[in-house]
């Protein structure tokens, strides 16, 4: 199938781009990357009258450290490859390190953008489930204000996020690891690079343990724990994957789903260790 008609703005800069969206309110949709929005767009789930195009904007394809915050900073337009290649990456944010390679494919990831893949939100997708087992936030901003919503508070559902028509992923910030934070990642699914059917990410240090689930509940949801071991852990991920209220679908069984969080919760969790 073709996209429905639309009108196309290539942004110059991050003011035109915030212009556009709320000139265009609920009718314009941001493009990025493009790697998720072009197939919503080709099986006409969305129809919008403009599309904005950022992926141009230079000051909002930047990749930072904000060392007196404690945070990787990654812009609107920085494309998933800028951040992976980092050679500091893994010193930076041990998580996303762990995470990219998960994602999709390598020809995928040098054009889709962090940002995209958070505003779009997909329950399954690795970003936002590393977003919200580090406690990241995302800057939103419009031509009236802007704000900063924690994880948490961004995902409200299967491809729903608090932003308003008119506002802009400007950029996600990462928290850099911490002292005593050791990490895990891991994933099922059919094949390298489709969608994961459960995705686990840990954080661990010697006093707690945080676990994210993706691909269960309708967004990833984040566990917090003092720092279990053996069948106490083993009777928390139990609870945990009944909690998730997983369902059938035509991939796999709930039941299998539920056994898929308690294998890989346990497996991330004594990664970290």
């Amino acid at each position: 199938m073709k996209p429905a008609p639309f009108d196309y703005l290539r942004a110059t800069s991050t003011q035109h781009a915030l212009e556009a969206l709320a000139h265009g309110g609920e009718d314009a949709r941001v493009l990025a990357g493009g790697q998720s929005l072009m197939a919503v767009l080709n099986m006409r789930l969305a129809q919008p009258r403009w599309l904005v195009d950022i992926s141009r904007t230079e000051e909002l394809n930047t990749v930072r450290l904000d060392n007196e915050a404690g945070q990787l900073v990654v812009g609107a337009a920085a494309t998933q490859g800028s951040v992976e290649w980092r050679p500091s990456l893994r010193d930076e944010v041990p998580l996303l390190a762990l995470a990219f390679p998960h994602i999709s494919h390598f020809q995928i990831r040098n054009r889709g953008t962090v940002c995209g893949s958070i505003a779009h939100a997909d329950p399954s997708a690795e970003l936002p489930l590393a977003l919200a087992a580090l406690g990241g936030d995302v800057l939103l901003r419009s031509t009236k204000r802007k704000r900063v919503l924690a994880a948490d508070d961004f995902f409200q559902g299967m491809l729903m996020t608090a932003r308003e028509p008119d506002e802009l992923v400007e950029a996600v910030r990462f928290p850099l690891q911490k002292p005593g934070e050791r990490y895990g990642f891991a994933e099922f699914s059919a094949r390298h690079g489709d969608f994961a059917l459960v995705s686990c990410a840990a954080v661990v240090t010697d006093n707690t343990i945080r676990l994210a689930v993706g691909g269960v509940a309708d967004r990833p949801v984040v566990e917090r724990w003092p720092h279990l071991q053996g069948d106490d852990l083993r009777t928390a991920l139990n609870d945990l994957s009944w909690k998730l209220g997983a369902q059938d679908d035509t991939h796999v069984s709930a039941t299998y789903r539920r056994h898929l969080v308690r294998q890989l919760g346990w497996r991330v969790i004594e990664e970290a260790k």
